[in-house]
């Protein structure tokens, strides 16, 4: 069983984590394996082999199976994406000082979120798949060595987050559901939204390949309303190209992506007998702050 004390930040235990069954406070438990909710004998959660927090009660499965986490991990950690990963951490580091508190909604294998925890902040990622975060918290593990942890993993939904109102300075969202409502309650006043989504020519080589007619993207649908507990500070679009020979490497790409569950099974077979990919990669990537109500007269 994980040491919990040494694979979850603390501090994010303390004042992030609620109880997703009362909304109890939770500690760690003398033997650290578990964490427990302070208001109740009953609420126990046992960490998971990589130290990661089962927090979703009333979700018992779901997100990506094991083999989609295995390709998407085996994708990322080549670099393809190296890139927009920088433009995110730098984007962060722009609108957020050092050691501050960030949440990632949808953090599957933790590709980006670790990243994050690299640069010096203290990262809680929620994943409704528990191959995911598992995945996440062994590679957070593996890249801290003996240093103390600077994250905290659990499968929870981007909708019903086990975490404190106002809790946290920013919140990032790497095409994932986007949950606007759910992401303003945690959110401390003025704090830092950051949403990711296909740019316009994103990926367009794969769907060349695949597709007799190929599209362009038409942009996230599910953004913040402007103005309404958001306002929007900028749109940042990080650009480039990739070039893919390896065919598991097609593959785990392809898997990652919407179009995987609706093509034919005669175009995915032209994928397959394509010895050498190049697309366009273009993220969008769109900055919110949270917008303070104005306090009410007596």
């Amino acid at each position: 069983m994980p040491d919990l004390s040494r694979e979850l930040h603390q501090t994010l235990v303390s004042d992030v984590l609620v109880c997703p069954v009362c909304g109890g406070s939770l500690r760690i438990s003398d033997n650290h394996q578990s964490l427990l909710c302070c208001g109740s004998r009953t609420h126990c959660f046992d960490g998971g082999g990589g130290g990661y927090l089962p927090l979703a009660p009333k979700h018992s499965g779901g997100g990506d199976a094991k083999e989609a986490v295995r390709y998407r991990t085996a994708f990322l950690s080549a670099g393809y994406y190296a890139p927009a990963a920088k433009a995110l951490c730098d984007l962060v580091k722009r609108y957020l000082p050092n050691g501050k508190t960030v949440l990632d909604a949808g953090c599957g294998e933790g590709y980006y979120t670790n990243l994050i925890a690299a640069d010096g902040y203290a990262v809680a990622g929620f994943d409704l798949s528990k191959f995911a975060v598992d995945a996440a918290a062994k590679a957070a593990r593996r890249s801290r060595g003996d240093n103390p942890s600077q994250t905290l993993y659990a499968v929870g939904s981007v909708f019903e987050l086990p975490v404190r109102d106002q809790c946290v300075d920013a919140v990032v969202n790497i095409f994932a559901p986007c949950a606007p409502t759910e992401y303003a309650r945690v959110l401390k006043p003025h704090g830092i939204l950051i949403v990711a989504g296909a740019g316009e020519d994103h990926l367009l080589g794969l769907k060349k390949v695949i597709y007799d007619d190929p599209y362009l993207n038409e942009g996230r649908r599910d953004l913040p309303v402007e103005g309404k507990e958001f306002t929007l500070l900028e749109k940042h679009t990080v650009s480039f190209e990739i070039t893919v020979e390896d065919r598991e490497k097609m593959e785990a790409l392809f898997s990652m992506t919407p179009y995987y569950w609706r093509t034919s099974p005669g175009d995915h077979e032209k994928l397959k007998s394509c010895d050498r990919l190049q697309t366009p990669v273009t993220f969008d990537f769109y900055i919110y702050q949270k917008i303070q109500p104005e306090r009410m007269s007596l």
